[in-house]
Formats: C-alpha cells, structure tokens, sequence
C-alpha cells in the first residue's frame, strides 16, 4: 500500500441525505493501537455520529469503532470521544460556521491514507423534509431516464 492510496473504511450515507453539504475538511484522527486494529478490520460505523467543538478541539462523539478482538484488557471503549486533528484556522472556521451561522459538523467518512486514518467532515446544513422528497424524485427520475436511454439503444 502506497503512501497516497485510499482505503475506505466507512461512509455516512445518512450525512448526503439529510444535510445540503457545503464545505468538506480533511481531518487525522487520534487513537489508540487497539482502536487502529480495529480499523483496518473494517469495524467502524458513522450512523450516529457528530462532531462537537469543545475547548478549541474538533471532538467526534457517537463514532462507534468496535472492540479489537485480540485486544485483552488494553481494549478501549467503543463509544469514546475522540479528538479530531485540524489546523487552528480550520477550527476557527468551523466555530464560526456553527455560532455564526447555526449550521452543523457532520462525519462523512473514514479512511486510511497510507498508514494514518483520517476522516472527511463537513459544515452541512439540514434539509427540511420536502427538500429530501425533491431530492428522491429527481433520483427517481434520472434512474428512469437512464433505463429508457438504456432500453433504446438495445
């Protein structure tokens, strides 16, 4: 594995429809060697997430990475807070974004980059339900059309 190649560990489906995403950041993530095993497993679940700034740190809360199973009594806690790793003028910006303009910090996904584990957040908006409704019909009407322009040319 290369130092740019990208392995995916999870995504937040959740995150692209319930919020209108505006802007993304790339941030590390500080964990514990156990917690990393358990990555590269693939045991890691976004559903519930959320980031939260406290005392000037970028905190992601709810991110459930599960028990590593070799991990004895060094196991960590599934459920723990973990502190995300961003500049101070990227936590400047989200502080803004969340007071200044009530908008919210979502997770999007997980990876590894090479050797370290980052995560993709984002400054995201929350859509009101008939925004989510237009977004399912026009999904619903491009799949359409791509089934019709695929039924013609055959």
């Amino acid at each position: 594995m290369g130092k740019d190649s990208i392995k995916s560990i999870a995504a937040n489906k959740k995150a692209y429809h319930d919020y209108f995403i505006l802007e993304t950041f790339q941030a590390g993530i500080a964990l514990t060697g156990t917690e990393v095993k358990s990555m590269r497993a693939g045991r890691c679940n976004l559903k519930d997430s959320f980031v939260k700034i406290e005392n000037g740190e970028a905190i992601i809360k709810q991110m459930h990475i599960s028990p590593y199973e070799q991990g004895n009594r060094f196991n960590h806690d599934p459920l723990a807070d973990r502190r995300l790793l961003l500049h101070k003028y990227e936590i400047n910006k989200l502080i803004g974004a969340v007071t200044r303009d009530g908008l919210t910090i979502v997770p999007l996904r997980v990876y590894f980059k090479g050797s370290l584990v980052k995560m993709d957040i984002a400054i995201a908006r929350g859509k009101k339900l008939y925004d989510k409704r237009r977004d399912i019909a026009k999904k619903d009407q491009q799949r359409e059309a791509e089934k019709e322009f695929k039924t013609n040319f055959q």
